[in-house]
């Protein structure tokens, strides 16, 4: 794997209007996600598999082709951009245009002191899309004038939860 990206930002990376920042645990499967060096990336909850629900995410932004997608997981901090993109189905995949932890622009011990509201608000001041929201299960330091553009999950729920759909629903409505 390599941990570093070297490629420059695209045009519709600077360009993109509107804006998923997207969060992975707790939101596509349940936030109990660990790795060990023997089992890898793995889930310890009985039952769930990860990613389960990315395509309910899909579905959602189906209707919406110009909706763009960064990652805000740590996933991208800890195993890097294009590791953490190929996890994702072809067409979430397709809509990545990035995420909020890019070493070309911050120091990782920089990025880890910030809560993941403010990382999240630092990446919508650098791109300026015209809309945007964040889907993620972490809402401890969130600034207030972002908070609306936050939906919130439950760890064991995330984006299975009928109320998280539709306020999903209502904020791509909103576009």
């Amino acid at each position: 794997m390599n941990k570093h990206d070297h490629h420059s930002p695209t045009t519709v990376e600077s360009g993109a209007s509107q804006l998923c920042f997207l969060d992975y645990d707790g939101v596509v499967h349940v936030d109990s996600v660990f790795w060990s060096p023997d089992r890898g990336i793995h889930i310890t909850t009985p039952g769930r598999a990860l990613f389960e629900w990315a395509p309910i995410l899909e579905g959602l932004l189906l209707p919406y082709p110009d909706v763009m997608i960064v990652l805000s997981t740590s996933w991208v901090r800890l195993r890097g951009l294009e590791f953490a993109k190929s996890k994702l189905p072809a067409a979430l995949r397709a809509r990545v245009i990035g995420a909020t932890f890019d070493n070309r622009i911050m120091q990782k011990l920089e990025f880890d002191m910030m809560s993941r509201g403010c990382q999240v608000h630092a990446e919508v001041e650098r791109r300026k899309p015209a809309k945007w929201f964040a889907i993620d299960n972490d809402d401890r330091g969130w600034p207030p004038f972002c908070r609306e553009q936050l939906i919130k999950t439950d760890d064991n729920l995330g984006l299975s939860s009928a109320e998280v759909q539709e306020a999903i629903r209502s904020m791509l409505a909103s576009f």
